[in-house]
Order: structure tokens, then sequence, then C-alpha cells
């Protein structure tokens, strides 16, 4: 294959990157009937192409669902040769950002969007592009971030769910609930039904309303029922304590937020204070949203991941049960209750007009 050459302009600067000298070895070839994982890489026409997540029968492609990277020409073989990557100059050679890795508030990282990011406060490795209170993006050598090309994984085309879907979905839903607010929540968490090919992204979309449908009675109880718990929910150990008083805390919002460290912790990943004012969760429909993705992307619950991950990374809408009410519900403890999570995510998928995947059940 001839030397390629191509001129990249990055942060003000002209960069001259070399292709391969020569094609690099086919991997296994692609299969129509196999799922991929997310770094698999396979050849197809020529070229291989590496996943970028779960694949669901998508044939690799430049264009499309976009869950496929050309990784370049292969054993020899004709085909276009994909455009460079460009890559950061001068000072930016910030390291990569590792998950589970605790940053203190000024670490500065690259993601791998190719972007870099800068923690605005300190936190235990969590994902740059979920939360503007833990990380901001950050500009190296007086420039802006290097973009990568555009690949229109996160929220291409918008949140999943039209206002007419949601409607049909939740017909019986209290007032308080707004698809308006519903939208003005994704702010937060862009990556949140964001993420991925189509049908992931609507997949992602169905299991959290499926889950918030199962928690509200579709969408119809904006606070916990049973007032004789509201006193449970303060636990006096932490050293903030319950400064909005100990029956403060009940749930509220459409996963039923509860206990004064859950009203801390979001309310310091989403910038609101939570702790003095657990009642916003009630009366602000966006703040309310909030918390549920907050639940929804950053925690394990009692299952072993967040439910944003294991809609992403093809463990099914089973794990995202586990990971709201596993300790109650999964492994045969509350069957009925199961059933009535994976039956709404069933109907919610249809609604969309896409399929509900595997490991529907925990």
């Amino acid at each position: 294959m001839a030397l390629l050459a191509a001129l990249v302009t990055a942060v003000g600067l002209a960069v001259f990157l070399p292709g391969a000298a020569s094609a690099a070895t086919c991997a296994t070839p692609y299969s129509s009937s196999a799922v991929y994982t997310g770094g698999t890489t396979v050849s197809y026409n020529g070229h291989n192409w590496g996943a970028k997540w779960w694949t669901q029968g998508e044939t690799p492609s430049t264009g499309g669902s976009g869950v496929w990277a050309d990784q370049g020409v292969c054993g020899g073989g004709g085909g276009q040769t994909p455009t460079p990557t460009p890559t950061p100059t001068g000072s930016c050679s910030y390291p990569a950002w590792v998950a589970g890795q605790t940053y203190t508030t000024g670490a500065i990282v690259r993601y791998t969007d190719g972007k870099y990011y800068i923690a605005e406060h300190d936190n235990p490795g969590y994902d740059p592009v979920i939360s503007t209170w833990y990380w901001d993006p950050y500009a190296c050598n007086g420039g802006s971030s290097p973009t990568p090309t555009p690949t229109g994984t996160t929220n291409p085309g918008g949140f999943p769910v039209s206002e007419a879907q949601f409607n049909q979905m939740f017909p019986s839903r209290n007032s308080f609930y707004t698809y308006a607010g519903l939208v003005n929540a994704l702010s937060a968490y862009p990556a949140f039904a964001g993420t991925g090919s189509d049908t992931v992204r609507k997949q992602e979309a169905a299991a959290f309303l499926a889950n918030v449908n199962h928690e509200t009675g579709g969408l119809v109880y904006v606070v916990e029922q049973n007032t004789a718990n509201y006193p449970h929910y303060c636990d006096t150990t932490q050293p903030y304590g319950c400064p909005a008083g100990q029956a403060a805390y009940y749930g509220r919002g459409p996963i039923q937020l509860s206990w004064n460290f859950n009203y801390k912790a979001a309310g310091d990943a989403l910038g609101i204070n939570l702790l003095n004012n657990p009642n916003l969760v009630q009366t602000d429909p966006a703040v309310a949203w909030k918390t549920g993705i907050w639940y929804w992307m950053t925690q394990n619950g009692p299952g072993t991941m967040t439910p944003h991950n294991a809609m992403v990374n093809g463990a099914g809408f089973g794990e995202t049960i586990r990971s709201i009410n596993g300790s109650l519900e999964c492994n045969g403890g509350n069957p009925a209750q199961v059933q009535s999570r994976i039956n709404a995510y069933q109907n919610f998928v249809q609604i969309l007009g896409t399929v509900p995947g595997a490991n529907l059940s925990c």
C-alpha cells in the first residue's frame, strides 16, 4: 500500500501523520449471526473492523449505526484507506483516564473520545462525560481539545423517545412527571440513552423507563406512599447528619430516591443541595428526573454494574433489575416483581420499534 500522508490541523498547528506502509493481517471474518462486544476485531471486505460496543447484527461499515470503526486495509486488499485520527500535540500529553482510579480536583486526563477533561471535584474514577459536576472539558496548548472525527454515537438525533411515545407508555401518569422535565434532565448525563447504536440507545431508554414504571406505578406516585417509613431513612452516623429533619429523606421521584446519604451523593453529583432541600425532588420535574438518571448512570446498587453499563455493554435488561432491587427480587426472590418489569420493558421497546435483546431476567 502506498505511503499515506494526511494534513491535520490540531490546536492551530499543522501536523503530518503517515499511514501504514503495508496492509495488516486480516482478523477473523465477520459473521452476521455472531454478537460482538466492544474491542473485538473482525475482517470484512478487505478491511479490519473494531467493534466500539455490543453489536446486534450490524454489518461493518463507516455509516449506519456507527458501531464499527474501520481499522484499515488488511491482507493486501483494496478499498478506501481511513482518514488518520488527529493526535494531540505540544502540552497535550496528559494520561489516559482509567475507570475506578481516584482523581483529585485539578487532575487532567485524556478520555476515550480523544478529548481532555479536568476534574472539578474529587471523584473515584467517574466517567468524564456523565457529569459536569465532576469533570469539565479541558483545552490544552491554548486552544481547544483535539476533536476526533464524529461517529454519531452520543445522542445522535436527540433522545430516542418522542413525547407521543412517552405519553403512550404512561397514559395515566401524574402531571408532575413531564416529558419536558425529562428532556431537560438529559444535559446532566449526555451518555444516557446516547451511547451506542440506535438499537442500544432505544433499549437503554426503554429499560430506564420500564424500571421507572415499576417503581412509581406507571409514573403515578411522586413520593413514597408508606409514610410510616419516613423516619427510617436518616443515617445519623453520617458526619453531615440529616439537616432537613429526620423524616425528610423518604422516597421521591422516578427511582424513589431515599436516605440522607443518597440525597447527599446525588446532590453533589448534580450540583444541587439536595441534602438541605430534599423537597426539590418532588417539586421540580427536571431535578426529579436527574436523580433517577444519576442513579442509573453512577450506582451499582446491589448489582455489580450500573444499569447504564448493563445496557450498553450487552449484559441485558435483567442486570438493570439487579442493580435497582436485586437483593429483594433476583435469584428467585420475587419473580412476579421481576416479570412486571420485564413486561413493561418488552412493551416499551415495541413502542420504540426495536427488539428487547437477551438476558431479560435476573
